[in-house]
């Protein structure tokens, strides 16, 4: 049996495990200051980071598949 997908299937799951992190939470993550995660960006070194409006964020999984790729 089949059931017609509702508005709430197709939009993105929101809530803390959905959340992209802001420079100071991938930050805390990885125990180093914010400013270093400026400078990996800055000489393209780092997490993958993405620019949303003015500020940076970072998607958690792209930041733990970063760590375990070292």
């Amino acid at each position: 049996m089949t059931t017609a997908a509702t508005a709430s299937d197709t939009q993105p799951q929101r809530g803390a495990a959905y959340r992209l992190w802001s420079v100071s939470d991938a930050a805390a993550f990885l125990g180093v200051p914010a400013k270093t995660l400026y400078e990996w960006r800055y000489k393209g070194d780092g997490p993958p980071s993405h620019r949303v409006g003015r500020y940076v964020r970072y998607v958690p999984d792209e930041v733990r598949s970063w760590v375990c790729a070292q």
